[in-house]
């Protein structure tokens, strides 16, 4: 059994003792103490208003169910939106003018997981010193319930995935008749979570008249690892061949999270969900800022400069991709995890708004997905990992990294960043273990690998040292 507590919300497997997994008891404390931090910086005398929304793991109704409820004693009224995507409750909080949301899901982890995210009154994950603040108040159990006279209320909406999408077909980016006349064929997996219903919801809105449903019951008995990866996604490959589809459109549980299938049932890769989105929406804004994570691709920056914008690289991290797209004022921003980020809707990563975006760019390309794939800038990530003794020093041996490499760009925002022209290596330090992560890319993977074996190597020397 696992539980893990942190400033974004807390996450465990479902069953076992207190404090082991994901309990009864460890909900109630954390949504208490959750609840009593959204009390305490209202400034108005109005009931509280928190958004419940979940993935369709199993789990789900349970730990709604005792959300809720808590929410209710602590004298906070509840808007419940049922099955409902990570992004949804983000406009949700917003659009309903509530205080706060919570969203139900453990995103990309397995079934025997779940969590709680917790979002302040701008439909936004809360901040590193609020996160911690709650923490606090849920370990010191602080808070006090309500008398039975100032209990909060509960109600259920079943509108705000409608909304969410109607607030997609109106961006200035996504053309529903350039779709319809393009008259698509489409495959979806969305691994028997919500994104079974909102994902068609929304293509037949835009017009796709011919869409081939896989894993799209929301049963919560995830037929693949949810996680939209090309290992996991066989099944969709397959049924994009096989139907002659267009497009293969996978989503995480969450739906926060987009990857696409070529016509050719080859990946069209996560990394480029975001630069071909981008791509669109600067063509829009020539000149327009982007971000993503010192992990992603440089792809982004290549199509960013070439529309005459600055790129600019976060710390790993949904929220610091949000924080340096607000200083920087970036029109389009996000992960190389197939997250896509749209501020015009909400600061956070939403699969309907790039799936909707990226059918528009392909209409108006007038080709097929891999052509559209071939257009961009060709890249490729090694992924790989160090792991270090207990007693060895992993920031020490960062630094010695960065000085053995100073003639050379190096960003320390997150680890260490290395620049070689258009190749980089990028070393992060776990938190939880000692161990180093090394991603590395260039125009070949037998590139990259051999830049990240070279690094592995200087770090194995400086060790000896």
């Amino acid at each position: 059994m696992t539980l893990i507590k942190s400033i974004s919300g807390i996450r465990g497997t479902i069953g076992g003792k207190p404090g082991d997994g994901l309990s009864p008891l460890d909900i109630v404390k954390f949504a208490s103490a959750y609840g009593s931090w959204i009390a305490s910086i209202s400034s108005t005398d109005k009931k509280i208003t928190v958004v419940i929304g979940r993935d369709a793991r199993l789990s789900g109704q349970m730990v709604n169910n005792i959300v809720c409820g808590t929410l209710v004693g602590l004298g906070i009224n509840v808007i419940d939106l049922g099955l409902s995507t990570t992004p949804t409750v983000e406009v949700a909080v917003t659009e309903l003018n509530a205080d706060g949301g919570i969203i139900l899901t453990a995103s990309h982890n397995p079934k025997q997981w779940n969590a709680l995210k917790l979002l302040n009154n701008k439909g936004e994950f809360i901040s590193d010193s609020e996160g911690k603040y709650i923490l606090e108040l849920a370990d010191k159990e602080d808070f006090t319930y309500s008398d039975v006279n100032q209990l909060g209320t509960y109600e259920q909406r079943d509108d705000l995935l409608q909304i969410h999408i109607d607030k997609v077909l109106q961006l200035p980016y996504v053309d529903v008749e350039a779709i319809k006349k393009a008259n698509f064929s489409v495959a979806v997996d969305a691994v028997n979570s919500s994104g079974g219903i909102v994902i068609p919801m929304l293509l037949e809105a835009l017009g796709v008249k011919t869409i081939h449903k896989i894993h799209c019951e929301p049963t919560g008995h995830f037929a693949h690892n949810p996680e939209p990866l090309p290992e996991h996604l066989r099944d969709l490959s397959e049924a994009v061949v096989k139907t002659k589809s267009d497009l293969g459109i996978s989503v995480d549980p969450d739906v926060d999270r987009l990857a696409l299938v070529c016509e050719d049932g080859e990946m069209f890769g996560e990394e480029y969900t975001l630069v071909a989105v981008a791509d669109a929406v600067l063509q829009h804004h020539k000149g327009g800022n982007t971000v993503s994570n010192l992990s992603s691709t440089r792809a982004l920056r290549d199509v960013t400069e070439k529309m005459g914008g600055t790129y600019s690289a976060s710390a790993v991290g949904e929220v610091n991709v949000v924080n340096m797209m607000k200083s920087t004022n970036a029109i389009i921003g996000g992960e190389g995890n197939g997250g896509v980020i749209l501020p015009e809707i909400h600061y956070g990563r939403d699969a309907l708004v790039g799936v909707a975006i990226f059918l528009t760019h392909l209409a108006k390309f007038g080709k097929t997905t891999s052509m559209l794939r071939k257009s961009f800038p060709n890249y490729y990530i090694s992924k790989n990992k160090i792991e270090l003794t207990p007693e060895i020093d992993v920031d020490k041996v960062l630094v010695s990294v960065k000085e053995k490499y100073a003639k050379q760009p190096v960003n320390t925002v997150d680890g260490v960043k290395i620049e070689f022209d258009k190749e980089w290596v990028h070393l992060r330090k776990s938190n939880t273990e000692p161990i180093i992560r090394i991603y590395s890319e260039s125009e070949s993977m037998n590139t990259a690998d051999a830049l990240a074996k070279k690094i592995i190597e200087d770090i194995k020397e400086i060790i000896k040292k």
